[in-house]
């Protein structure tokens, strides 16, 4: 019984990281639409969204099933539930490479983005990616050393946006209120995408240790959109 358990739940695991690389897929592609004003690019990220999501309920039917067919407590219990989380902040993560790709889309044929900050959203781009991808690693190996590191990712991150709004706030800005304000949920929506793979990594240190994650980290965004 307990073979089998651990057998699912190691493909349930599999299945979660799959679902992390699409995520970051789905930015990547989201990123060179915003950059390029590429509008083929954007409307595949707006079509393929409805893959993540079916995935996602495939993920939760399956940890739904090791429920009710395992009927599992404490560490393994603890494990299921987690699982729930985990595919609530991947499909934060797709929605919020989704909102990338409708601005985008919106903007079209024109440039959402002014030429001095496009540098910022490469950067921002390309950290995403990496996060994902850093969060798909943890899932698969459940390592908790693999998971806390993306907290430093993170960090970069929050500079990068903080960087932004330097700009933003610079009296030279010229590009009126439209780019601001798309520039301003753009940065939201990147930093709101590392946040949820931060949180991953906090879902895997609890699976593996027992221990709630880190409050000071959580905390403060926890509860806002996105």
């Amino acid at each position: 019984m307990r073979t089998a358990y651990y057998a699912q739940m190691a493909e349930l695991n599999t299945l979660l990281a799959r679902l992390c690389e699409l995520s970051g897929t789905a930015m990547e592609r989201s990123t060179a639409a915003l950059l390029s004003a590429n509008l083929a690019v954007a409307e595949q990220v707006i079509s393929d969204h409805e893959h993540i999501q079916r995935m996602s309920g495939v993920a939760e039917e399956r940890a739904f099933g090791l429920l009710a067919r395992q009927a599992p407590v404490a560490g393994d219990l603890r494990s299921i539930v987690t699982t729930f989380q985990v595919v609530a902040d991947i499909e934060r993560m797709g929605a919020l490479a989704l909102h990338v790709a409708k601005v985008a889309r919106r903007r079209h044929p024109m440039h959402a983005l002014p030429p001095e900050v496009e540098g910022y959203f490469a950067d921002m781009g390309a950290l995403a990616v990496a996060m994902a991808g850093n969060a798909a690693a943890a899932l698969t190996s459940q390592n908790v050393d693999d998971a806390r590191r993306l907290q430093v990712d993170d960090d970069a991150m929050d500079a990068l946006h903080e960087h932004l709004f330097t700009v933003l706030s610079d009296r030279t800005w010229d590009h009126g209120i439209g780019a601001g304000v798309d520039v301003t949920l753009l940065g939201r929506y990147y930093e709101r995408f590392a946040d949820h793979a931060v949180l991953i990594g906090h879902r895997v240190v609890f699976q593996a240790t027992g221990h709630p994650p880190d409050r000071s980290i959580e905390s403060p965004t926890q509860f806002l959109p996105g």
